[in-house]
């Protein structure tokens, strides 16, 4: 399998329509060449060695290094220090190209391992760069899996809950790789922007890792949260939790795999959740569990929660609903502790007069469905299941891979 930087740097016919221009690439840590078997050769070093002319480079949230660990902490611009050109920081004083970071590139390259989920940042980065380069600049797309797979989950955001977690109407987990995705929001935003997708080559979307190539690419955090690839698998539905006062493992050594909250009855709220909506709790297994945060939420506080997982041969991909299954967590907590304080009201990714949860979950239906005791199981599903009919029909057209 080659990835859209391997098959780039091999086809002179691609590079040939770059020679002479100006290049910016926008990278992470997890931006690596995969045909350097013999070692992690990161994309900016190894287009620097390239005939191409690399000028700049634009770091997405948590930085170019990926060095920030929490959300909310900003990078700065600096100039990097093997290759002595200019790194921008798309997650500090501006989320936004400037007309002076435009003036540095003719062609901006997009090189981001992005884990599908719609609130992940570099979903609204790479909308925001469209939009940026339109009319103006060309962009070329540099296509990686998606971790999560072609699954499809959650309801689609509504366009007065839109924000820097939520740039467009895609349900919480989409099933698009970051290169799909361009395609979705060019003619979906009607932008007039140069782009073009560099795909993947033997890239299945149904192989043994479920979208994730087993034993040829190594895992690398796009993100120092997102440390394994259980965790992408997880995170459409532990992300929620951001949004409560209920941990979602920051500060262990599973993050965003292990949630839970000091004082909690774990095996209660197990058993109320399953016997609420056992087809939700299907796919993984569920390991109660305790843990003592080192940082975020709880730190210092034994939390009482459970563990998913679903990295053995047990993990069933498409049986596996981490939306749902957050959701009746939630659900379970509020029917066994009706005054439990569950809803965060903080500044979250900029905004303060919306709550997080509702920022999170595209729209204020999931909270409601939680405080309202009268709120049923198939209430929820049905919402869901419309939603998820609705983005599968509307995503076939810009798909790339089988």
């Amino acid at each position: 399998m080659l990835l859209g930087i391997d098959v780039l740097l091999q086809d002179q016919s691609l590079q040939s329509e770059l020679t002479g221009k100006k290049l910016a690439l926008l990278a992470h840590p997890a931006s690596q060449v995969s045909s350097q078997t013999e070692k992690f050769f990161h994309s900016l070093d190894a287009l620097m060695h390239s005939q191409l002319r690399i000028v700049s480079a634009f770091g997405p949230q948590h930085g170019m290094r990926g060095d920030k660990q929490d959300n909310m902490v900003e990078s700065e611009d600096y100039i990097d220090p093997v290759h002595g050109i200019a790194v921008f920081s798309l997650y500090g004083k501006v989320r936004r190209l400037t007309p002076s970071m435009l003036e540095t590139f003719d062609v901006l390259l997009i090189d981001l391992q992005d884990v599908g989920t719609r609130v992940y940042t570099f979903l609204t980065t790479l909308l925001y760069l469209l939009e940026d380069c339109s009319s103006q600049k060309t962009v070329w797309i540099l296509d990686r899996p998606n971790p999560a797979g072609r699954p499809v989950e959650g309801s689609l955001l509504e366009p007065e809950y839109t924000s820097f977690v939520g740039c467009s109407r895609f349900p919480m987990r989409h099933g698009l790789t970051l290169g799909e995705a361009a395609r979705w929001f060019q003619k979906n935003h009607h932008l007039d922007v140069d782009l073009k997708v560099i795909p993947m080559q033997e890239y299945t979307t149904g192989s043994p890792g479920w979208g994730w190539p087993l034993g040829t690419l190594p895992w690398i955090n796009p993100s120092p949260n997102i440390a394994t690839l259980s965790a992408t698998r997880c995170y459409p539905g532990t992300v929620m939790l951001e949004g409560t006062t209920l941990s979602e493992g920051r500060g262990t050594t599973r993050p965003l795999e292990m949630v839970g909250a000091p004082n909690l009855d774990t095996l209660l709220l197990l058993k109320n959740m399953q016997r609420l909506a056992p087809s939700w709790m299907r796919g993984c297994k569920l390991r109660p569990c305790y843990f003592l945060p080192t940082f975020q939420k709880h730190t210092g506080f034994v939390c009482s929660g459970f563990q998913m997982h679903v990295d053995d041969l047990n993990y069933q991909h498409l049986l596996f609903k981490p939306y749902r299954l957050i959701a009746l967590y939630l659900k379970s907590i509020r029917m066994t502790y009706p005054d439990y304080p569950l809803w965060r009201d903080f500044h979250y990714e900029y905004e303060t007069d919306r709550l997080a949860i509702d920022l999170i979950t595209g729209s204020t239906f999931l909270r409601n469905w939680v405080d309202e005791p009268h709120a049923s199981i198939e209430d929820f599903e049905k919402k869901q299941i419309k939603d998820e009919i609705a983005w599968e029909e509307t995503r076939k057209e810009f798909l790339l891979y089988p």
